[in-house]
This record gives C-alpha cells, structure tokens and sequence, in this order.
C-alpha cells in the first residue's frame, strides 16, 4: 500500500491525503451518535488544540521551508515569505468579508460577510468551510512540493496531513454537538460536521497543482498557505477558544497543539 501511494503523482497524493484529512473530520461529527453533549472545557480545549496544530504546522511545515527554498534564489530571503504571507492573509480576509457565515457560540444576529438572510446552521457551515480551505491548500502544496528542495520528502508531508487530520477530528466534533444541542437531529447534525471539510480535497488539488508548474512558485505557494492559516488560528480559533470560561485550558490545549506538531514535524520532516 505504501509503493502504491509513494509511486502515484504528487496530486494525486495530495488528492487521497486530504480525503483523509476530511474523513478525520467526519470521525469527529460522528460523536454525535454517541453522546448528546460535551462540556465546554472539552470543546475549548478542541479549539485551542487545533489552533496549536495550525500554528506549529504554519511555521515548521510551510514558513521555514519557503524561507530555506527563497536562499537558494536571487531575492533576499524574506521577501517571498513576507509577500506569500501576507497575500494568504489578505487572501481569507476577503473571503471572511464576502461569505454569509457564524462563528461558533455566537447568536445569528452576530453573522459576518454579506447580510444574506441563511439558516444559522449554514452560517454555521460556512464558517467552518472558510477555516478548511487553507488547510487543504496546505496539505497540497506540501505534496506538490516533494523533490523540489532537498527538505521536501514524502514523510514531511504526510506529516503535515496527519497534523491536520488530528486537529479536523475535534473540528468535526466542536461543529455537530452545537447543533444537536440546538435541536438538529443526530444525523444532520452529523453531516453538516463532516461537510464543513469537503473543500479540502478541493484545496489539495489546487495547491500541488500550482507548484508543479514552476519551482519559482514554491516559497510563495506555501508562505501563502501559511498567512491563510494564521489568518484563520487568530480570527476564528483562539477567539472561540477563548470566548467561555476556560481560558486556561484553552491556552494549555494551544501549547499541547503547537507541542504535538512541532514534534510530528521536526521528527518526521
């Protein structure tokens, strides 16, 4: 199985690697077969523990590479990082500016984007598929980018995909509770946790596809992954976090994230 998977196109790797991610996720909003409800410390505690993930894996998996893989060019060093970034940023900014959605624990009178008159279980969904697209991306472009430099070895990303997938797993579950709460039957509720990571696949695919064109491509592509990633951990992760009672334990799950990534990562990469 592993030949199979080592000997297949690198989009095609990142394609079967982030159905994997969105899967986890599906894993997650399944608890709601299980159990009615979770306690808030827990579902913080999610939150920041994803948020450390994403941190960890923005910096060790895609930052420090564009600025290793920017050296070996004419331009400064910090320029592709710095431009990737910051467009990445901009990048979900506009998205966030544009489509209708909800943040997590928050009324549907606090609805972000253009005011179109949804349902707060598809603000809902539509928060979360936002957060998802960058990690596809991701998740993408680290495939895409295997053989191009001398760190990018198929290991390094399937690590990051596997740093994703265990943040998607409280993802799916911090998405379907809520809404069996709210009345949602247990299967909606279900799937509209696993379909808040169906554009990951989406991601994956475009990501390897844009840096199999042109190596030049490559400290941006995943400089911009990162800015999109970041964008997502400080608007939407750690202020849902952050946003009940539990602010230690959002915090601790946050370094016990960044912890677990920078492990996979240095270990693995």
């Amino acid at each position: 199985m592993y030949e199979f998977f080592f000997n297949m196109p690198h989009v095609l790797q990142a394609f079967f690697a982030t159905i994997f991610t969105w899967l986890v996720t599906a894993l997650g909003a399944s608890v709601v077969f299980f159990k009615k409800e979770i306690s808030r410390k827990v579902l913080d505690a999610s939150l920041g523990f994803s948020a450390g993930i994403m941190i960890a894996a923005s910096f060790f998996s895609l930052l420090l590479p564009a600025i290793e893989i920017a050296r070996e060019g004419s331009t400064p060093e910090w320029i592709p990082a710095t431009v990737g970034f910051l467009i990445g940023g901009l990048f979900l900014k506009s998205i966030d500016s544009v489509v209708p959605h909800l943040h997590l624990f928050l009324p549907i009178e606090k609805q972000e984007g253009l005011k179109i008159k949804l349902s707060k279980t598809t603000l809902l969904v539509l928060a979360i598929t936002i957060h998802n697209i960058p990690e596809g991306i991701a998740v993408g472009v680290a495939f895409g980018s295997i053989g191009m430099y001398k760190g990018a070895t198929l290991i390094g990303a399937v690590a990051l995909a596997v740093g994703i997938a265990i943040q998607n797993f409280p993802e799916g579950m911090a998405v379907s509770l809520p809404l069996l709460r709210e009345g949602e039957t247990r299967f909606k509720s279900f799937w509209v946790g696993q379909l808040s990571a169906v554009v990951e696949p989406i991601g994956g695919v475009v990501g390897a596809t844009l840096v199999t064109f042109s190596k030049s491509l490559l400290p941006y592509a995943l400089s911009f992954a990162a800015g999109a990633m970041i964008y997502v951990v400080v608007e939407e992760l750690i202020p849902e976090s952050q946003s009940g009672e539990n602010v230690d334990i959002a915090t601790i799950g946050t370094i016990l994230g960044f912890a677990l990534m920078m492990v996979l990562d240095v270990s693995l990469g």
